[in-house]
């Protein structure tokens, strides 16, 4: 039992500290001047200034399902990592587009929602998979995953680019949309143990 708490501990601890370094951290406010400085102008910067970091493009780690419902929301995070199984008794829905606080090799900001069911160990190595059960998830993210872990229920992708990484889908996926279903990716170590087909709503 101490071992598995150690664990859990261990791997929070972690993934707050992989997550953190994903952020850019908020330079320190300073205080209003109230008489003119008497320096030298500074040079116009030739990039932007820093700014808090968007909630939305932090990580939501959660060991509940009122916090995970939350993260999921239009409102909640980008990628969505729980410590424990989960299980709900009504449908969920994964919402909003979010940025992943990173940029392309032509300066815009990335695209992605990420539940990440699993635990990693300092290397990145998974240590622990998850699962995730409800009747229904729905996904209306644009470019959204599910990582290293498995959900147990039926999956509709109604948004495009979705993806299985190293991840089990316990029912079927339907695609309510061509694009939906055209543009959908796993990899080889996915699996998906019922229908794969078109169901347009």
């Amino acid at each position: 039992m101490k071992v598995k708490v150690l664990v859990l501990v261990l791997t929070f601890v972690l993934l707050i500290s992989l997550l953190a370094g994903c952020t850019q951290p908020a330079p320190a406010p300073s205080p209003e001047p109230t008489t003119p400085p008497a320096t030298t102008p500074e040079p116009t910067p030739t990039t932007p200034p820093e700014t808090t970091p968007d909630v939305t493009t932090t990580a939501s780690i959660v060991n509940d399902e009122a916090a995970f419902e939350k993260a999921m929301s239009n409102t909640g995070t980008w990628i969505i990592a729980t410590l424990k199984d989960l299980t709900f008794t009504k449908d969920l829905l994964l919402d909003g587009e979010f940025k992943n606080g990173k940029k392309d090799e032509a300066g815009k900001d990335i695209i992605q929602r990420k539940i990440a069911l699993y635990a990693q160990d300092e290397n990145r190595k998974v240590t622990a998979r998850y699962t995730l059960t409800a009747p229904k998830l729905t996904i209306n993210s644009p470019k959204a995953r599910i990582q290293s872990g498995t959900f147990k229920g039926d999956l509709y992708v109604s948004a495009k680019d979705f993806e299985l990484v190293d991840a089990t889908v316990d029912g079927n996926v339907y695609f309510t949309t061509d694009e939906a279903k055209s543009t959908f990716t796993m990899d080889e170590t996915s699996k998906v143990t019922g229908k794969q087909e078109l169901k347009k709503q």
